[in-house]
């Protein structure tokens, strides 16, 4: 139902989402007895409470409100879908709307300039000729473009919601939608929903179902154009593709349009796909190369980053003789370097693109020492750069190697994610660096990569670090191994155990599960407890758990599980459960839910994804959950103890339970001690990539809980197939153009 109302005050206002709560006063004697506000006003009108995103909160214009009635523990309210704003067509009318601060840059004083100028058309010029504000005293172009934005933005993003409303979407993926389309996406969503499939979180069927309710013909091109796009974002996605052959795009693409088609009359055939696919190989709006379908920005980041890795070996660095300053080092430090070592070290001033690779034990922490040392000698004055994917990892970087100014690759870069981007003025110039040296590299997925060799100056020396036996990244592209395959990159094996020499079982038993080997060696640092069923093994999890917390501290010990959702041992299970013996609650400190979860003060948390405050995955304590002097809730969390930061509710939903997590979000990171389900439930996820993965994030003890045989079948069960990427033939393909190319030039001189 509409309901003619004016804003009264707010009650609630979030200006990130844009959602607010507003109470409302209206004459209208159709609202609901229980909606109306209890308490009785000089002007006799009725208040009701509305929610929504970006309604008025100016009294200056009415509103009519379209939405449904819903009880909620604060009451009786109004979800408002739609809202149209009823400006008074009067000189007065519009200048107190444009007073009214809904329009940002748009004053009193301002306001009456814009009023006097164009009368009561002012509001037609906002919208049509916005350029003839220019003509008002005091607006500049950068003025200008702020008033449209916040108008536009405004008013786009009440309508996206109200579209948007069948697909019940939160406030942030409507601005994320906004963000992706701009002004135009309000017309997109009228015209072409399908579009969603463009932006991750919006899947096919989602869309297909809603728009299937009206008059859409399951062959419209729209339809075929929607299901291509999200056959190849799904691959991305969820197996980590580049591109699908178009074969087997057109296949995938087939299954989603006819999975829902009962009639195998009405079903979509190969050649209505076809069409509709080659429309868009010629329009530009997917790439075919070879017959690889690509989506842009997917065939963008591959081919810019292979140009950006031939470049770099192409570029020839200066002769140096590092021998003896080698040799000096070797004396200060203390250290012995093997043979493997050492030519690491030189391949790292011979090369400005060189890579080093092994397992845990190997050594690379002492070669990075070395290299970092020698670099310092011969160039005194030159910049080097640490960086790695993971906050934790950045941290152990720069203990490890001595170095204090390690950092996040996407700190380094300017990034949060890969749909968000710190506010930094110098994010696309090239980095600042003679050295840049990157560890955890196996984590790197080609989007992180493209915005990394994008920045490197030719002349700058990159060397690689990390595991090419670990986990692929947990994004789309293979690129370590592409890398490291492609034959033309300078690589260092170290498959040397140094750390055997101390007894190392974890060290040891990697290398052998590496090489398809389950006779492992059992002790006290390595040890496998065998149960027969979840309940069983969930129980001793937690029993060890809380055993070695006691003798280590809750900060040293940590649960590795395969699954996130699915049985009494994955993830979400295990924290509730082991939350309970750890943290249980008390009367005087109540849990704080956001959304489906609960945080208590002293919980152990995780953030889950890159902010200005934290980084993917770091790991911390919540210390305090209190209202500031503002009335907003606010979380305290403690990341180490001089990097404390609060949380507000919105920011909370990146937070989540971390006395377990899982095996791919672990990566990046160590613990000392390592507590690993190994059940016959898990046996799709159980393989020799994530068993090593695993059981390499411990430091000092690993204690695998399950069904040995469960163990003995994943290490010899072939890793994940291969990721569909060209990177490393593109690699080729462009040195052997630079090679040319220079050939050629050195000819014509």
């Amino acid at each position: 139902m509409s309901y003619l109302g004016v804003y009264d005050r707010t009650i609630f206002y979030n200006p990130t989402s844009k959602y607010c709560v507003i109470s409302v006063k209206t004459s209208d004697q159709s609202i609901p007895q229980k909606a109306r506000s209890a308490y009785h006003h000089r002007d006799h009108l009725i208040r009701f409470v509305a929610v929504g995103y970006e309604l008025p909160r100016t009294d200056q214009v009415s509103m009519i409100l379209d939405g449904e009635w819903q009880s909620s523990k604060h009451g009786y309210q109004l979800q408002v879908v739609s809202c149209e704003e009823i400006v008074p067509q009067t000189k007065d009318g519009i200048k107190g709307y444009l007073s009214s601060r809904l329009i940002k840059g748009i004053g009193d004083k301002t306001a009456d300039l814009i009023v006097a100028r164009f009368g009561a058309d002012a509001l037609k010029i906002l919208e049509n000729e916005p350029e003839r504000l220019l003509e008002i005293k005091g607006i500049t172009p950068s003025k200008l473009q702020d008033i449209q934005n916040s108008y536009v933005e405004s008013r786009s993003l009440r309508d996206i919601m109200m579209l948007l409303s069948p697909f019940q979407v939160t406030p942030a993926t409507a601005m994320k939608i906004y963000n992706h389309f701009g002004a135009k996406s309000v017309e997109i969503l009228q015209n072409n929903p399908y579009e969603l499939c463009q932006i991750s979180g919006f899947g096919f069927k989602r869309v297909d179902a809603i728009v299937l309710k009206g008059d859409c013909p399951p062959n419209s091109p729209m339809r075929i154009h929607g299901a291509i796009y999200a056959a190849l974002e799904t691959q991305k996605n969820e197996h980590g593709h580049l591109f699908l052959e178009s074969e087997k795009l057109i296949k995938a693409a087939a299954q989603l349009l006819n999975e829902k088609i009962p009639l195998p009359q009405m079903r979509v055939r190969v050649e209505e796909i076809c069409s509709v696919l080659d429309r868009m190989i010629l329009q530009g709006e997917v790439v075919s190369s070879n017959g690889n379908i690509y989506l842009i920005k997917c065939f963008v980041q591959e081919d810019e980053t292979a140009l950006k890795i031939a470049q770099l070996l192409s570029f020839v660095p200066d002769h140096l003789d590092i021998a003896p300053v080698l040799e000096q080092i070797r004396s200060k430090l203390g250290i012995a370097l093997s043979q493997k070592q050492t030519e690491a070290v030189y391949m790292a001033f011979r090369s400005n693109l060189s890579i080093i690779t092994g397992s845990p034990g190997t050594g690379k922490t002492t070669v990075l020492r070395a290299i970092i040392e020698v670099f310092r000698q011969l160039n005194p004055k030159g910049k080097i750069l640490l960086a790695a994917p993971t906050g934790r990892a950045s941290r152990r970087m720069a203990e490890s190697t001595g170095q204090q100014q390690a950092c996040t690759l996407h700190s380094m870069l300017g990034l949060l994610s890969e749909d968000e981007y710190m506010p930094k003025d110098k994010s696309e110039e090239t980095l600042d660096a003679a050295m840049i040296i990157v560890d955890e590299s196996s984590m790197i997925d080609m989007w992180l990569a493209r915005q990394f060799f994008r920045r490197v100056h030719p002349s700058t020396k990159v060397l690689l670090v990390g595991d090419a036996d670990q986990l692929q990244s947990v994004g789309a592209g293979d690129v370590f191994r592409e890398m490291i395959s492609c034959g033309k990159i300078p690589v260092t094996r170290l498959d040397e155990i140094f750390r055997q020499k101390k007894g190392s079982l974890i060290a040891q038993n990697a290398q052998s599960i590496n090489a398809d080997q389950s006779n492992l060696r059992y002790g006290d640092e390595f040890q496998f407890v065998k149960c027969k069923t979840q309940e069983e093994a969930a129980d001793l999890i937690c029993q060890i758990f809380c055993e070695q917390v006691a003798k280590h501290g809750i900060d040293r010990v940590q649960i590795l599980s395969p699954f996130r959702l699915e049985g009494l041992t994955a993830v979400d299970q295990l924290n509730r459960t082991i939350r309970e013996l750890v943290n249980p609650s008390q009367n005087d400190l109540p849990d704080l839910k956001v959304g489906s979860r609960y945080f208590r003060v002293g919980d152990k948390v995780m953030q889950t994804k890159n902010g200005a405050s934290a980084s993917n995955g770091d790991i911390g304590f919540i210390r305090e959950i209190q209202h500031d002097d503002t009335g907003e809730l606010k979380v305290t969390i403690a990341f180490a103890e001089d990097r404390i930061a609060k949380y507000n509710l919105e920011q909370m939903a990146h937070i989540e339970l971390a006395y377990a997590t899982t095996i791919h979000k672990a990566m990046g990171s160590e613990y000392d001690t390592v507590i690993l389900p190994i059940m016959k439930s898990h046996a799709i996820m159980l393989k020799r990539n994530l068993i090593y993965t695993a059981i390499t994030r411990a430091k000092e003890k690993v204690i695998m809980v399950g069904q040995k045989g469960m163990l003995i079948m994943a290490i010899h069960k072939n890793d994940a197939g291969r990721r569909k990427t060209m990177l490393g033939e593109r690699i080729k393909k462009y040195l052997n153009a630079l090679a040319l190319k220079q050939k050629q030039e050195k000819m014509a001189s």
